[in-house]
């Protein structure tokens, strides 16, 4: 207890907590990098979200020890991201072995059905998509990629440069 009124205590220690884990928080992720909150691989999002839980976690302690563990939770696991991302960019083995291909799911206005099974991705939820990104044509996209995060980019247009297709997983 901080203060010997309940009440106040459970604020106060809320408040402080918070203030703590978020500092804490601040530090780590200016040791590691911006990329520790990005959305870049599955990984990188489980991560994110487990810190926001960490934190919660850190903000409700009821002692110093239960603060401690989340504050080295967090830390581990943002060392653990860091560390991943220089595995996947020092091996290939690594790299395909944690991380996702992205794949090809409509290509010049036409759905690519087997593409579409494989992923469980409905042709409603590309539709979806394609509102979202204005297409006004089925003729007028040249791409529908599902990528490594889950999200769908959809590229339309006049023509698609073929670089922009590169590691991307075809079901021909």
């Amino acid at each position: 207890m901080f203060l010997s009124i309940e009440p106040y205590d459970t604020i106060i220690r809320a408040v402080l907590l918070s203030i703590l884990a978020i500092v804490w928080i601040i530090f780590v992720v200016r040791i590691i990098g911006l990329r520790s909150f990005s959305k870049m691989t599955p990984f990188d999002f489980v991560v994110t979200v487990a810190t926001g839980s960490l934190l919660a976690g850190a903000s409700q302690a009821s002692n110093w020890v239960a603060f401690l563990q989340p504050c080295v939770a967090i830390s581990s696991l943002l060392g653990i991201q860091y560390a991943a991302a220089r595995l996947r960019k020092a091996s290939a083995i690594f790299k395909s072995t944690v991380e996702n291909q992205p794949v090809l799911l409509m290509r010049n206005g036409e759905f690519l059905h087997d593409a579409l099974k494989a992923t469980r991705v409905a042709e409603e939820d590309v539709v979806a998509k394609l509102r979202e990104a204005n297409v006004l044509d089925f003729a007028q996209v040249r791409a529908v990629i599902l990528e490594t995060t889950g999200d769908i980019s959809v590229l339309h247009g006049e023509k698609l440069q073929t670089q922009l297709l590169l590691g991307v997983r075809k079901f021909d």
